[in-house]
């Protein structure tokens, strides 16, 4: 089982560190080493967040995600994107952008660091929606139940999470803009930037996630048409009919899978440039990180882990929330990666080791004869 879902990755990975060596020597084989960790390490609650979406997909659109979606994730997200970074900030080609990261690597960072605000702006508005929307809504479990149950209520307030978002934004932009007068370092257009790009990065979420939640209600409907068709044709005799919206409903989930990696993959790959401006070793670190994400997915959705220990998808959404913010700050100022990744490791180790004192409860209380699992039910996360 291991080898199955990890295969690819053992793989990639020889063949990135094989190819580090050949290109970069010694030096490069470290460096691709410490950005395939760092990867993993800011990506692992992307992998969370992706199972619990994933497992709505059946095994075909399951290998769909480790096909065509790693080919965009490393490719895509860890190659191409920096380089568009660059052509669409400095006003140039993709050839050029191309030339620019091989043979001039200082003026290349420079123009990704340049690019930063409007980048961290839309992804960061991008997963705040995704944890704004995750904690005002009514979960049957609730980890933190002294903070989740009056956000629960307060969910019922329509388009809620767009407005905080949007205040968000507006405060962010003018702070932003504030601090430029004041250091000089920056001018003020650069604000606008900020707000255009997060107003961006929250349609781009209310459409893709619009979209993927509408043809998801309606696969559900459909299933449950069939479950009923099912019951009727077992007395009957007549034909099941097929459930035309699957096809489409796992498209537009696969859809903001990737966005969804995107936004990620941000961050990912700003830290990349404290450690290396060489593009080569930056893809094939950062490639190597995003096959193990797309594995632990898998992995996470066949074993069902998000099943056995509950408060395991809570602690990846509050670690996006933390991340949206690093994200937000960082148009400013400057966090360490090892902060960012640290977050989302304590955050979600924290949830897991909940999880696990749940399920001890309960387990107590049916071997007790209790028969109370209810009483067993207090949020440990407190």
């Amino acid at each position: 089982m291991l080898l199955k879902t990890f295969g690819w990755s053992f793989a990639v990975t020889a063949l990135g560190l094989i190819a580090a060596v050949l290109y970069g020597g010694w030096a490069g084989f470290g460096v691709v080493a410490i950005l395939s960790i760092l990867e993993i390490s800011v990506s692992f609650d992307n992998a969370v967040v992706n199972a619990g979406i994933l497992k709505k997909m059946n095994a075909f659109w399951q290998k769909i995600f480790l096909t065509i979606g790693v080919l965009i994730a490393v490719f895509g997200m860890r190659l191409v994107f920096p380089v568009v970074i660059v052509a669409v900030s400095a006003k140039i080609g993709p050839i050029e952008a191309v030339q620019l990261a091989l043979d001039e690597q200082d003026k290349y960072q420079q123009l990704v660091t340049d690019a930063h605000p409007a980048i961290a702006a839309f992804g960061g508005m991008f997963l705040l929606m995704i944890f704004l929307d995750f904690i005002f809504e009514d979960r049957d479990f609730k980890w933190l139940a002294w903070l989740e149950r009056p956000l629960a209520k307060l969910g019922k307030i329509d388009m809620l999470s767009a407005c905080i978002a949007l205040v968000v934004l507006v405060i962010t932009s003018m702070t932003f803009a504030t601090n430029a007068h004041q250091h000089g370092g920056i001018h003020v257009d650069k604000a606008q930037t900020v707000l255009i790009s997060g107003v961006l990065g929250l349609i781009t979420y209310m459409i893709v996630g619009g979209l993927s939640g509408y043809f998801e209600s309606k696969l559900e409907e459909e299933e449950e048409r069939e479950h009923e068709a099912e019951e009727a044709a077992r007395t009957s005799g007549t034909k099941v009919p097929a459930v035309v919206m699957a096809g489409k409903a796992a498209f537009f989930l696969f859809l903001y899978l990737e966005v969804l990696d995107a936004s990620f993959s941000f961050d990912g790959v700003i830290a990349a440039f404290a450690i290396t401006n060489d593009i080569v070793l930056m893809s094939l670190g950062l490639g190597i990180g995003a096959m193990y994400v797309r594995s632990l997915t898998v992995y996470l959705v066949r074993q069902g882990t998000l099943d056995d220990y509950v408060y395991l998808e809570h602690g990846a959404h509050y670690a996006i929330g933390a991340l949206a913010v690093i994200l937000l700050v960082t148009i400013q100022y400057e966090i360490h990666e090892v902060i960012t990744g640290l977050v989302g490791v304590v955050l979600i180790a924290w949830s897991f080791i909940s999880s696990v004192r749940r399920n001890r409860r309960l387990a107590a209380a049916e071997a007790a004869g209790t028969g109370s699992a209810e009483k067993a039910e207090v949020p440990s996360g407190v």
